[in-house]
Formats: C-alpha cells, sequence, structure tokens
C-alpha cells in the first residue's frame, strides 16, 4: 500500500486538477486501501479455514513452523498458471487491439505491479472477498450436511470474484486513460476477470501462494513481452 500510495497515486493523477495537495491524496488513498486490505486479511482468517481455502505456506509461519515444505509443492502449479495468465492477457490485448490502444504508453512501476497486483490484490480478492463469496454462498445453500463446500459454490465464487476482480480496475483505467468507452469497459474486465478465474482455481486447489506466484510471473512475463 505504500507503493502504491508513493509511486502509483501521483502517476495515475498527473496533471489532474486535485482540490487538495498531491501528497494529501496520497496518504488519504494509502490509509483507506490499507483499511479495506486489513478487512480483506481478516475475513480471510475467519471464513477461509471454514470452506476449506488456504493459504498454507503463510498458516506454517504463523505457526512458527517450517514453511518451505508447503511453498514447494505451490510452485510448479503457480508457474503454470503465471504462464497461462501472461498468455490470456497477451492474447485479449492483441485481440481487443483498438481499445488497449487507449492504454497505450501507460506504465506503473514494476514494483508496484508486483508489489500490489502479486501480493495485495491477492488478498484482496482471492484471500478476502473469495472466501467471503464461498461461505456466504455455503450458509445459504445451508450446508446440506457436507462438511466442505460442493464445488459448485467455488466455482461461482471463483467467477463472482474474477469479475469484481475486473471491474474494480476500471477506476485506475478510467484516470489514465480519459475518457472511457464501451470497449475500454470490456477490455478491461474482461482481460482481469480472464486471469482473475486463473488466480481464483489456484487458490481453490493450491493455495493462496500459488495465485500469488502465478500473479507475480503474470507481470515478469509481461513486462519482459512489452515492457
Amino acid at each position: 500500500m505504500i507503493a502504491v500510495a508513493w509511486l502509483a497515486v501521483p502517476e495515475i493523477l498527473a496533471g489532474k486538477v486535485l482540490p487538495l495537495p498531491m501528497w494529501v491524496v496520497s496518504v488519504a488513498s494509502g490509509m483507506q486501501s490499507a483499511m479495506l486490505l486489513a478487512l480483506a486479511a481478516y475475513a480471510g482468517a475467519r471464513l477461509a479455514p471454514g470452506v476449506g481455502l488456504q493459504a498454507p505456506a503463510l498458516a506454517a509461519l504463523a505457526g512458527s513452523r517450517p514453511a518451505w515444505s508447503m511453498l514447494r509443492a505451490q510452485w510448479l502449479p503457480g508457474i503454470v498458471g503465471g504462464l497461462l495468465g501472461a498468455a490470456l492477457l497477451w492474447s485479449i490485448t492483441r485481440l481487443a487491439a483498438d481499445a488497449a490502444g487507449a492504454l497505450q504508453g501507460v506504465t506503473l512501476p514494476p514494483v508496484v505491479r508486483f508489489l500490489y497486483g502479486g501480493i495485495t490484490e491477492e488478498v484482496l480478492v482471492r484471500w478476502g472477498l473469495m472466501s467471503a463469496m464461498a461461505w456466504a454462498l455455503w450458509r445459504a445453500a445451508a450446508r446440506q450436511g457436507r462438511a466442505t463446500p460442493p464445488a459448485w459454490i467455488f466455482w461461482v465464487a471463483i467467477a463472482g470474484s474474477a469479475l469484481l476482480f475486473g471491474v474494480g480496475h476500471l477506476p485506475a483505467a478510467f484516470a489514465l486513460a480519459g475518457a472511457p468507452s464501451a470497449g475500454l469497459v470490456a477490455y478491461i474486465v474482461g482481460a482481469n476477470a480472464a486471469f482473475g478465474l486463473v488466480a481464483g482455481y489456484l487458490f481453490w486447489r493450491h493455495g493462496l501462494e500459488a495465485a500469488m506466484i502465478a500473479h507475480l510471473l503474470t507481470h515478469a512475463v509481461l513486462l519482459a513481452v512489452q515492457p
């Protein structure tokens, strides 16, 4: 959140007329985002274990146990997911070149993309939001005497959180690109939701760290291909 407030907010709002000094806007934005992050972290810690969603390596660290064995099992699915995510985003950008052109030349510092995209967004969207959606759906389904939720609940939570993940990118995209268009909205939501499906599946099947690895690798590949 510090990286976003310090580096990303001034980049996004550069040239805009602001009612307050940039440093005040940056601090306020960072505090607001930090509160949302804390809420998501708390929601995930309370709700994820109850529906069988895990962050095994982080849980091992929190319990003062060795985390490497837990993390080692997530490297391969994370790498596969990262390569798939990068291929999806690159392909969608090529197919929607006209819409994506509105963001041509707009970049955020790599440290922001890695820290916020790779870590913070996964805590917000997968650990917090997706866990809460799965828990709420299972409660609404009255659990039907099962110890764990059925697969359809996770698929709905994956799809719902992926869609909201895509929508969540719109404010920053509009600030960077100026006047929005229907094509830009479809591109931003569709591209990010496509990756959200990959990350959500990894979280469900392998753990939060696998989704983080995939997210980090996706940004690394895209930076290498399209610096």
